[in-house]
């Protein structure tokens, strides 16, 4: 199954909240406050347990930019690690480089961040990664390459960031433009909204 290229607000729509990051979509979403499709504005019946649990699946795919292949490794992994598998989950998905360049503010979205990951403008301790799945660790120095830094869609989205890093476990330095792993990603950091034991319920099946 291929990436999904479509419009982003359409999924966002159908979770009701942006979980792209993206400005734009924010108001799309409060001005079309209802499903996608012709009967968005319909009443729909409560979805089973079954369909709670695949949509909550399905909104971390979308929210991490994953395919389902990737996703059920991530969780395989999750799964040999010790301590809660729902939460191993999300402490590798936040590690995925892609989404660190995304959480120093880098880029202005996950998939802006994949994508200048993936063309070389990134560095994990001095040496070129262009692996978006990438998975970072403790005191690892995330930086923008020398050849990169004039580009003006990292310059754009770092003036964005005002203060503290919303993500405690990064620290930023803009002037060098790079961003340091201060410790792994714990319960605290990630999204409240995300019910990941329904995901790990619904694998457990």
């Amino acid at each position: 199954m291929a990436r999904y290229t479509g419009p982003r607000a359409k999924i966002a729509r159908k979770f009701g909240e942006n979980i792209f990051g993206n400005p734009k979509i924010t108001k799309i979403v409060e001005r079309k406050n209802y499903l996608p499709g012709q009967h968005g504005q319909s009443r729909r019946r409560r979805p089973s347990n079954y369909g709670l649990q695949l949509r909550e699946k399905q909104k971390i795919k979308h929210t991490y930019g994953l395919m389902e292949r990737q996703f059920r490794k991530f969780f395989r992994d999750a799964d040999k690690m010790s301590g809660e598998t729902g939460l191993k989950l999300l402490e590798l998905l936040e590690r995925r480089l892609d989404n660190v360049v995304y959480r120093l503010g880098f880029a202005p979205t996950r998939a802006a961040a994949r994508q200048l990951v993936t063309h070389k403008h990134f560095m994990v301790n001095d040496r070129s990664v262009n692996i978006p799945s990438y998975l970072v660790k403790e005191n690892d120095l995330v930086s923008v390459r020398q050849k990169s830094r004039k580009l003006a869609v990292v310059h754009d989205s770092v003036k964005q960031v005002r203060g503290d890093l919303d993500s405690s476990w990064l620290s930023l330095d803009k002037a060098s433009l790079s961003g340091t792993v201060t410790k792994l990603p714990e319960k605290e950091d990630f999204d409240p909204t995300i019910k990941v034991q329904m995901v790990v319920e619904l694998y457990s099946k």
